[in-house]
């Protein structure tokens, strides 16, 4: 019974996390993965979406023990994120209108550090974290430039429950800092870290709570 319960309580957070993923792509400032904001915000998006990846991925990773098991999750979050994609589609919007954000390169560096590492959990935390960290900034940022105009996208399609403070602004590249992806892969790596090793502690503290 107890290995049973166990079992359950994992794959229930496991759901649980990977659904607050796609929530999080959503209310991250802007669900259109920021093409209405642009490069201006793209580090906010990048720290919340490969901590949110990280914290989730070696959760599930470290549970199974299986490396390939991070790329599952994130593959889960795609998922996720394309079923809503579609319901914004059958509200009127363009197809090309939500930008899905691209998980699973970065879910693979993980599942490769901890195969590589001969499944060494602290390796997977510092050196997958900030894998993670890095390489989804570079990675959206190419999702990003494949859409159509963005910001004309933007006025054209307003979101209907924009508040007028956030009304679509011509993006100030450069304004504030150089390099969004750099400062967003800087950022996010370090701060990965201490998050991927918050998802294996919750591995723990599960396991704990259920045995107790």
């Amino acid at each position: 019974l107890m290995v049973w319960l166990r079992r359950t309580t994992h794959y229930l957070f496991i759901v649980v996390v990977a659904v607050n993923s796609t929530l999080l792509t959503i209310n991250a400032g802007d669900y259109i993965f920021y093409t209405d904001w642009a490069w201006t915000s793209f580090v906010v998006f990048s720290i919340s979406q490969s901590t949110m990846l990280v914290v989730g991925a070696i959760y599930y990773m470290l549970f199974t023990g299986v490396p390939g098991t991070a790329t599952y999750y994130a593959t889960i979050m795609t998922i996720y994120t394309w079923v809503a994609k579609g319901a914004w589609f059958a509200l009127g919007y363009p197809y090309d209108f939500v930008v899905t954000p691209v998980w699973i390169p970065s879910a693979m560096l993980l599942d490769l550090t901890y195969w590589a590492t001969r499944r060494n959990k602290h390796a997977a935390i510092i050196i997958g974290g900030t894998l993670v960290g890095l390489s989804l900034p570079i990675f959206n940022m190419i999702n990003l430039l494949l859409v159509r105009d963005p910001l004309e996208m933007a006025f054209k399609y307003p979101r209907p429950t924009l508040p007028p403070y956030m009304t679509p602004i011509e993006p100030q590249v450069g304004k504030f800092y150089n390099s969004p992806v750099a400062l967003g892969s800087g950022a996010g790596a370090v701060l990965s870290v201490p998050i991927a090793a918050l998802g294996a502690k919750l591995n723990t503290w599960t396991y704990r709570w259920m045995a107790a």
